[in-house]
């Protein structure tokens, strides 16, 4: 059965594992959102766990036709994809004279799974965007690799070829508005999911239409001073006490840093937009992403029958004078059904 983050965290084998999918859940709104296909099985000798779908690459149009003729548009085309699954996490060790220094919430066991924890949330967000298995094939292929080329990937500013945001530029209502109407043309390309995924009559299932713009620091506070020019940004706290930023019915999403913290996951920087020269080097410029949350959009791959979330804690009880403690998530892999559920919004200029 299919299943989110939330649901996974009402099913944990313990306390420690409700709390570590509980930190994942509050401070990744998407790793919250994304919905899990617990299908996968392992391979011919265990060798490799892969998971096969249907891609959605044209869609079946439908015609009006003249009596007693046939109808002449063509069938709707799938082919078949398959992604290979992979563990991520990581382990820390910890001598058992420091392991319980200090209060409990500070000591050296919980600082270490702190920055592990932070650090796996990241790691999971930098490969949903930038993953390329040419480059680590112990990861899977991100949004940037997938989307390149697409029917979603929008190019904005005409022959500038990017869209200029900047506080400079954009000093009045209407150039505010001018913005959003790429925005909103780009949007009006990406499908909603229909079905979203997990068990409806559960808590935390996602509801279908589920959807969010993921950016930078930097990106998303640009985009929230355009919608507000616009009166279209609204805020709101969720459950889990997050403040939920929207433009219109879409989420707007700041993904974060890279797991070692040295530049934000979707990049700023200076690039040639046209690839000819002729518009010169622009600085500054980032992409953000449109994702739909859903078994028949965006969705994520796992094995059968295993926890989504696995955490082990040092054991002192034993002899040894160094142990060590783990988390792991997975083994798992980012699916992309069909092609308009996702979308890039290339060359936003935001300084």
């Amino acid at each position: 059965m299919p299943i989110t983050l939330a649901q996974a965290q009402i099913n944990a084998r313990s306390q420690i594992d409700h709390a570590v999918i509980d930190n994942f859940r509050r401070y990744s709104y998407v790793l919250d959102r994304i919905v899990w296909d617990d299908t996968a099985t392992p391979g011919t000798g265990g060798a490799a766990l892969s998971y096969g779908f249907t891609l959605l690459t044209e869609p079946r149009t439908a015609e009006f036709r003249a009596l007693n003729q046939e109808y002449t548009a063509g069938s709707a085309v799938r082919e078949q994809r398959s992604v290979n699954l992979k563990p991520w996490g990581g382990s820390f060790t910890v001598d058992r004279v420091l392991s319980d220094l200090g209060p409990a919430q500070t000591n050296e066991v919980m600082f270490q799974m702190q920055q592990l924890l932070t650090s796996t949330r990241a790691r999971a967000q930098e490969e949903i965007i930038n993953g390329d298995t040419a480059v680590n094939a112990n990861g899977f292929d991100g949004l940037d690799k997938l989307l390149t080329g697409s029917s979603t990937e929008y190019i904005p500013g005409g022959s500038a070829m990017y869209a200029d945001w900047s506080a400079a530029t954009v000093n009045t209502q209407a150039l505010a508005n001018s913005r959003l109407d790429e925005i909103d043309e780009w949007l009006a390309s990406i499908v909603p999911s229909t079905v979203g995924g997990g068990d409806q009559g559960e808590p935390g299932a996602l509801p279908p239409g589920e959807k969010a713009i993921l950016g930078n620091t930097r990106s998303i506070a640009r985009f929230r001073a355009l919608a507000r020019w616009a009166s279209m940004y609204t805020s709101e706290k969720d459950e889990l006490g997050r403040l939920i930023e929207r433009y219109g019915d879409w989420v707007l999403v700041n993904i974060g840093d890279k797991s070692d913290g040295s530049a934000p996951i979707i990049p700023i920087e200076s690039r040639d937009p046209d690839g000819g020269g002729g518009g010169g080097t622009i600085t500054n410029l980032t992409d953000l992403y449109a994702v739909t949350f859903g078994l028949d959009t965006l969705h994520g791959a796992t094995m059968a029958g295993k926890p989504l979330v696995r955490t082990w804690l040092p054991d002192f009880s034993t002899s040894g004078a160094v142990k060590s403690g783990e988390v792991e998530m997975g083994p798992g892999a980012l699916v992309v059904r069909n092609t308009k559920g996702c979308g890039v919004f290339r060359g936003a200029k935001v300084a």
